[in-house]
């Protein structure tokens, strides 16, 4: 790419081979301050090659989804938070699909110290978490695994989902527009969401506000379909309005001092966060 410098060339490559970059880390490989490798970062992102997350960056998404450790790394304190929140409104003795995503896996690792659940899932990593847990039983829909992140997509998938009918949903989206469309990348993966939604007698979206800020081409569903929404900071008037009207009852999942702006991120790139307070509107 022309107009880079030598060490954003560089930087660069390595966020394409690792999925991420820190500032910490880059600075003391190239010798150089914090400070500088940010304005590298910004630089970088300017041009959309990288998207800015705490402590550092990540390649960029456009029209195909971020490799999927790199997505471990977007928003991760946030999506932990939201896990929490999540896990936290499930009961005891309920049924409940949970489907691809590492929001969604969130929410899995806060569930196991719940009793008596019964979760399908077309995560293998989802599966991977729970199964050991002797008072929640886990049944993994069958099909073709995708290599890239362990879900299991297809018609095959979408037939199995077919034949349970639980009391909830715990799904993701890759994108939110502020009409309210919830999207995704892989149609086959879509399909398998939509028979989950069909099949839940109640729908909790789990998504970080990254996903407000991206776009996707194919449409899950709207969000009148779902019932709870929870994520990890207030929502866009707009969005917010159509959740309002609709009754949909938004969880806000908030680590504190999440409301700060970049300048003072940035300036806190290696401190600890705080415990994720819920909040409910």
């Amino acid at each position: 790419m022309t107009g880079l410098t030598h060490r954003q060339a560089e930087i660069l490559n390595i966020a394409r081979a690792s999925g991420r970059v820190m500032v910490e880390e880059l600075a003391r490989r190239f010798e150089v301050s914090a400070q500088t490798i940010r304005k590298d970062l910004n630089d970088l992102c300017e041009r959309r090659s990288l998207t800015r997350i705490h402590g550092g960056a990540i390649i960029a998404s456009g029209v195909e989804n971020l490799a999927y450790e790199a997505r471990r790394f977007v928003a991760a304190d946030e999506k932990k938070a939201i896990g929490a929140a999540a896990a936290s409104l499930i009961p005891n003795g309920c049924s409940l699909f949970i489907n691809i995503g590492t929001t969604t896996e969130e929410v899995a690792s806060a569930l196991t110290s719940h009793e008596d659940l019964l979760v399908i899932t077309n995560n293998l990593n989802v599966a991977m978490l729970l199964y050991r847990h002797p008072r929640i039983e886990v049944v993994v829909a069958g099909g073709t695994v995708r290599r890239a992140d362990g879900a299991v997509v297809g018609s095959t998938a979408t037939q199995l989902i077919g034949q349970f009918k639980v009391d909830y949903a715990i799904i993701g989206a890759s994108a939110i527009d502020e009409e309210g469309a919830l999207l995704d990348f892989d149609y086959r993966e879509v399909q398998v969401a939509q028979a989950i939604i069909a099949n839940a007698r109640s729908v909790m979206l789990v998504a970080d506000s990254t996903k407000l800020r991206r776009s996707a081409p194919v449409r899950i569903a709207h969000m009148t379909q779902i019932q709870t929404f929870v994520t990890d900071q207030e929502l866009p008037e707009r969005l917010a309005t159509i959740c309002h009207s609709k009754g949909i009852e938004v969880v806000e999942a908030m680590p504190k001092g999440a409301d700060i702006d970049d300048t003072q991120a940035d300036a806190q790139d290696a401190a600890p966060e705080a415990a994720p307070v819920v909040r409910l509107r």
